[in-house]
């Protein structure tokens, strides 16, 4: 079985199929947040220190950590920006951590004061990235995300998103780099508007598990952008495509909707033993009143909203 190693200065997870679903939280990120990013650039953290709190409370398994707070001189910004907001996240929580950013030297700056073993997210096909991001996965020996586009943009036939995941895969082993190490995004696309967006994913998933031997990962509510209720869209999609076999999603724990369908993908898939975790959840639930449409919650879950995984594949992002 592939298991993919990530740890903080003190816990150990563990990414795998016969492993309970990775949940990365995705608060902790100014795309789209535009209060945040303010927040951000005036060196106040009480956004990210109440965010990073709330995600691990509510079942988070890792947290994702983006400080791309502008598009202007990234280069300049986000570095010092990125560390800042690492080292606050990682003294704050003992969960391990996603590095996230499409800047190099914002990559490498984090990872020099990143304490266990963070993911790196990420890397694409595109040339210029494999030749940046790939020596420093091995020189830190740390897993990272491969996003299944390069420079032609982003395919919209499966087969092709596959050849280019295949292609970081074989790129990455040219450079010492494990499979095991390798975390493949399918990159989900939004169902209203491509109506076989469910079935390409499983498609994928497929693929990726049984030829690649990768483990997935996925912005998941990519699915329901430009929908309405899309919690309830991402509360369907996800118990289906972790029976696919994606073993991680970068997502908003604080959707008790959706942190639900993830418990229960874990107790119908087998990778919650003795349905320990789900009876510790839920001994004490009690249904909302208004019946069973109205909204559950489990301990510790929060309502916070969507920040946003600044949509790389081209799908947008919620606002603040």
């Amino acid at each position: 079985m592939t298991r993919t190693i990530v740890a903080s200065a003190t816990r150990e997870v563990i990414i795998g199929f016969d492993q309970p679903f990775c949940v990365i939280g995705e608060r902790i990120n100014p795309t789209g947040r535009k209060k945040l990013a303010a927040e951000m650039i005036e060196g106040n953290f009480d956004t990210v220190i109440r965010d990073a709190l709330e995600q691990v409370a509510a079942g988070a398994t890792m947290l994702d950590v983006n400080a791309g707070v502008t598009s202007v001189n990234p280069n300049e910004t986000e570095p010092g920006l990125l560390v800042q907001t690492l080292e606050i996240v990682q003294n704050l929580v003992d969960v391990p951590l996603s590095i996230d950013s499409s800047v190099t030297a914002a990559i490498e700056a984090a990872l020099k004061v990143a304490k266990g073993r963070p993911l790196v997210n990420s890397v694409t096909g595109e040339e210029e990235k494999l030749e940046a991001i790939l020596p420093l996965i091995k020189k830190y020996n740390v897993p990272v995300v491969a996003i299944s586009n390069d420079e032609t943009g982003i395919s919209m036939d499966p087969d092709v998103r596959f050849a280019v995941a295949k292609k970081i895969v074989e790129r990455a082993h040219d450079h010492g780099i494990r499979p095991e190490d390798i975390v493949v995004d399918p990159l989900v696309m939004p169902i209203g508007a491509l109506g076989d967006a469910g079935r390409q994913v499983f498609q994928l998933l497929y693929r990726l598990r049984n030829e690649l031997k990768v483990n997935t990962t996925c912005g998941l509510s990519n699915i329901s952008f430009g929908l309405p209720h899309r919690h309830g869209i991402n509360a369907g999609f996800i118990p289906m495509v972790i029976g696919a076999g994606m073993t991680s999603a970068i997502m908003n724990p604080c959707r008790p909707q959706e942190m639900e369908a993830v418990r229960a993908a874990n107790v119908l898939n087998g990778t919650d033993e003795n349905c320990g975790n789900w009876i510790m959840t839920y001994r004490d639930y009690k249904p909302a009143e208004g019946g069973p449409a109205a909204a559950t919650s489990a301990p510790g879950a929060s309502s916070g909203r969507r920040g946003g995984r600044a949509a790389r594949a081209g799908t947008g992002a919620a606002t603040e």
